[in-house]
């Protein structure tokens, strides 16, 4: 950056651009496109990025950029995990992901009768349901001995076979995407 302002500073849209690589002509086709980002703007339509919209900013590229979604994919993962999972995505903080996968993996527990609260009682007990394992974004923060074939099991369930099928399809769209570029 040519200029030494402090972290908290606003920015120019001409200074986003310049960090971030990226033209001012896709900052501004991405505002309208993703609500989250707001910079306010000033007499005469001067943007003023504040530092979480940079942050978020970061987020949406390397999910456009790197990781070759769609704007429709990336909409509906803010939809879906907040903006605070792009923020993370941006900065590369894989504890953040996994802290927020977690969250959204608990908060979709469903309430079973064991976990109804009883009578007069203001606690809620938590029964032995799990959740359904959430897929995770890339594989992230997946552990290594969770395989599609248990080391009993001598053919793939249906599930595993859709998760691979599907992992599959996103190769294959990722491949298309890199042949658009070369």
């Amino acid at each position: 950056m040519s200029l030494d302002k402090s972290p908290d500073a606003f920015r120019t849209i001409s200074e986003v651009a310049e960090d971030l690589d990226l033209p001012q002509h896709v900052l501004r086709f991405w505002e309208t496109r993703f609500t989250q980002i707001r910079p306010m703007k000033r007499g005469g339509g001067r943007r003023y990025y504040r530092p979480q919209d940079v942050e978020l900013i970061k987020g949406i590229k390397r999910m456009l950029y790197d990781q070759g979604y769609t704007i429709k994919g990336v909409q509906k993962l803010l939809r879906d995990n907040g903006n605070q999972f792009l923020v993370a995505v941006g900065n590369g903080d894989i504890a953040a992901i996994e802290a927020i996968a977690q969250r959204k993996q608990q908060a979709s527990v469903p309430l079973t009768p064991a976990a109804m609260p009883r009578g007069g009682d203001d606690e809620v007990l938590v029964g032995e349901a799990k959740a359904k394992p959430s897929r995770r974004f890339f594989g992230l923060g997946k552990p290594d001995d969770d395989g599609p074939v248990s080391p009993d099991a001598s053919r793939l369930s249906r599930d595993n076979r859709a998760l691979l099928q599907e992992a599959l399809f996103d190769l294959l769209e990722c491949k298309r995407l890199l042949d658009q570029v070369r």
